[in-house]
This record gives structure tokens, sequence and C-alpha cells, in this order.
């Protein structure tokens, strides 16, 4: 038997359940609106952290008698916090924060990492064991597992569980209403720092706060013609690294910059560079006057703290018609180019770094990215010497498969294996991938993301 509820109008629903209510609130109603509407036994949003590394349990609505039961139980650490409606344990990290809790859930593998990785919707059958008060085996329940997520940013995970198999056509409201579910959080986190909170697996410091505000608001983006990841590892004397991106209707902006130091001196300078980077892109400057204006600025802070700040970074202008990539190496690291099963670093006009001269005259290098070409751009914490034994050219080579939202991930992990998870310096890395076809669209979406451009399961 297959589980196949009438949900006529559940979308309009959802998102008015999500206006009506509160910012904190709002994914709670929602969640409850689609346990009602699909007669669901519970329902469960589950938060990317910002390691990407875990799941976070937010928010968990049982619906029916089930209503007046805890999300977690009592027990901290790795010991039973709670149990799903099958009766399985939750083994997880749980947090409290006054009013708020949250059970961290690392990812193994399973169906909730899978539907992540492959952004598809992923059906678990529960089997039962035992009986119920009345003598008779309990019927087993279904958890479906929802991506949810937008233009490829894998904000997090929905977690349903129902009474039977559902039919294909609520796995598509599901799935659907999973997609909404991700503008939901987008819309609410502007006036709440409850996500946010929910995503930190560990406190930040001054530093590393202000590190934090200077990334894009989503790690991830999928357009026509192209796909790009960032990701930052911050040692812990944060060393003042950061990345930036932005999409105009022809032009992808992006640079990768490394301050030099440690600490809110770092971060403050990083703060400087990519404030003045934003200011005048967004004041429609080219690159070069760009790079010239962060120059500027970061030698004017200089005379006022008496030091020599200064920054190296990786500043580029895509043309997203042609794949020409406009860049400007100020100091930086060369890039790495895979095309083909070749991977090359990118040999770029050398320039000084941002803040040490003033009246500096930078010139810029041009590069054609063919369909099918990936570039990662990464910062020297990604080839210090803790990290020396990670072999760069193979595992970008050996991660092509990956959507740049995995390999970023990937290739991130085994630097922070190879230091023994005490990074010496930030490391940051930006993966680009470029399809071409800008002018017909050349991107096939569901619910978010596009299902051609996704990693292959697990094995």
């Amino acid at each position: 038997m297959t589980w196949a509820p009438k949900p006529e109008g559940m979308l309009g629903r959802v998102l008015g359940a999500a206006e009506d209510a509160s910012p904190v609130e709002a994914v709670e109603a929602v969640t409850r609106e689609l346990a009602a509407a699909l007669g669901a036994v519970a329902v469960a949003f589950l938060i990317a952290d910002l390691s990407g590394r875990s799941l976070v349990r937010l928010t968990h609505v049982a619906a029916g008698p089930a209503a007046e039961l805890p999300v977690a139980g009592a027990l901290v650490g790795s010991a039973r916090v709670g149990s799903d409606p099958d009766g399985s344990d939750l083994a997880g990290e749980l947090r409290r924060d006054d009013e708020e809790s949250a059970v961290v859930l690392p990812l193994d593998g399973g169906p909730a990492e899978q539907a992540l990785r492959t952004q598809t919707v992923r059906v678990v059958p529960a089997a039962t064991s035992g009986t119920g008060v009345d003598g008779t085996a309990p019927a087993p329940l279904w958890t479906v597992h929802a991506p949810v997520t937008e233009r490829g940013e894998a904000i997090g995970l929905l977690e349903m569980t129902l009474p039977a198999e559902p039919d294909l056509a609520t796995l598509d409201q599901i799935r659907r209403t999973a997609h909404a579910l991700a503008f939901v959080v987008i819309a609410a986190r502007r006036h709440t720092d409850l996500f946010e909170w929910g995503q930190r697996s560990t406190p930040f410091t001054l530093p590393a706060e202000i590190q934090r505000r200077l990334l894009p608001a989503a790690m991830t983006c999928e357009a026509g013609s192209v796909t790009l990841s960032g990701w930052l590892e911050p040692a812990a004397h944060i060393g003042g690294d950061s990345f930036d991106y932005s999409l105009a209707r022809d032009t992808l902006h992006l640079s990768v910059t490394d301050a030099m130091g440690h600490g809110v001196a770092s971060a403050l300078t990083a703060t400087l560079c990519v404030g003045s980077l934003r200011n005048t892109r967004r004041q429609g400057a080219s690159l070069l006057e760009q790079v010239s204006a962060a120059n500027d600025a970061i030698l004017e802070h200089a005379k006022e703290i008496e030091t020599g700040p200064y920054v190296t970074g990786l500043l580029g202008r895509l043309d997203l018609r042609s794949g020409v990539l406009t860049v400007v190496n100020a100091g930086h690291v060369a890039p790495f180019l895979a095309r083909g099963n070749l991977v090359t670093r990118v040999k770029l006009a050398a320039n000084v770094p941002l803040g040490l001269f003033g009246e500096t005259r930078y010139r810029s290098a041009e590069l054609r990215l063919e369909p099918g070409d990936r570039l990662v751009i990464v910062t020297d914490g990604m080839l210090e010497r803790n990290a020396e034994s990670v072999d760069l050219f193979r595992s970008i080579s050996a991660t092509r498969a990956l959507h740049p939202r995995e390999a970023t991930r990937a290739l991130a992990d085994q630097v922070l294996e190879a230091a023994a998870n005490e990074l010496a310096d930030d490391a940051t890395l930006l993966v680009l991938d470029w399809h071409g076809g800008h002018d017909d669209g050349g991107r096939t979406t569901v619910a978010g993301a596009d299902s051609e451009r996704a990693s292959a399961p697990l094995r």
C-alpha cells in the first residue's frame, strides 16, 4: 500500500504559515502545517552546520498525541538524546542555549548524507519489532529525506516520517515543499540568530565572528554556465582569509584574499579589503580600478595604525558569454586548472600584494576557459607545511566528478587530516566549474539543484 493524501493548496498554506509566524518560529510553523497536510507522524528540519560535516536538528514537530512529547531527552553527549517515531535512537550531541536546543548529527554516509550529496529524495522503510499494547505488531513507518536547497546551496534536509510508503505524487509534493522551505529559511534568518546559532558546532572567537561576516551569504551557487563553491577552514588563530563572488547578468566577479597576520588585526585588514572591493564593484568600477582602490584603502589604514598590513589576493572577472577570465594576481599563490585528465598551475602575471606601495600599477591577465574546465583557487593555508603530504594535483583530479559543493569539503578534509586538525593558517579554496552555454540557460533544475551536475551516490 502506498501513502497518497490529497494536499490541495498545501504550498500556499505552508507559505502563509511561515509569514504568519515570527521569524524564530517560521520553520516550526511550516513543518507543523506539512505534517497535518500529509498525515505525517513527524516532520523535522535539519540545517547543515557550518563545517558541512553534520546536520543539526532544530525543529521536530510530532503530529497528534505525540505532539506532547519533547524534541529530545535530557542526556547530553553521544548518549541517547531522543528517539525517532520508529523507536530508533538519535545519537548525537545535544546543545542548549536558554530556550533553544539542537541535536548535532554527524554525516555518516547514510540516507541523509546521500540525499544531500545527490540532491534527490531518499525513502527509507523502517522495519519494526515487538508488539503494541493490543498485542499486534505495529505497522512499519517510512522515512523521507528531501534536500532543502536553493541554487545548489544545500541549506539542510526535510525529514518526514509517514505511516505507509509514499506514492510518487506525494514524493513530488514533499520535494517541492522542501524547496519552498529553503526560501523560508533564507528569509527568516535575516531577522534572527537562531539558524546561525544552530549551525555553529563550536563557539566563535571575535576574529572568527568578523571573518564570518565577510563571507558571501551562500557558499555555493549554480548558474547556467557556471557552478561554484567556496570553503574556509579557519586556523585556531584566524589568519585573515576570505572569498567573495557576485553574479551580474553576463559577468561573474570573484575574489580570494589572504590578509597578513592573525587574530583581530588580520580580520580587520580583511574587512577593509573585502569592503573596498565590494564598494567599488557595486559602483561599476573596472577590475583594475577595484584592485587599485583596495590597495589605497589598505595603505591609508596602515598610516593610521602605524603598521604595514598587506593582503595577497586573486581577483577575477569572468565573462559568462565567452568564458574569458580576466584576473589580477596580487602576490597570491597560483590557481589550479583541471582540463580533461590534466591538472596544472596557471601562470599569471605577478603583482605585488595590496597595501605595500602607493601608485602601484597593477596588471591583469586573461585565461580562456573551455566547457568542462574546473578552476581551483586556494590560499597558502592549503599548501602549509603541516599539509605538505597532500598532493593537490592528484586530489583535484580525483574529485573532478564531484559537485564543487562536495569537492571543496573533500579537499579541505584531506588538508585537515594531514595537519592533524591543527592548521597553522586559514585554508581557503574556491572551486569553479565552467559549463559554457550562458545564452541558452544550460541548467535543468529539480527543487533548487541541477540534477545533472550533482555528485554520484556514496558507495
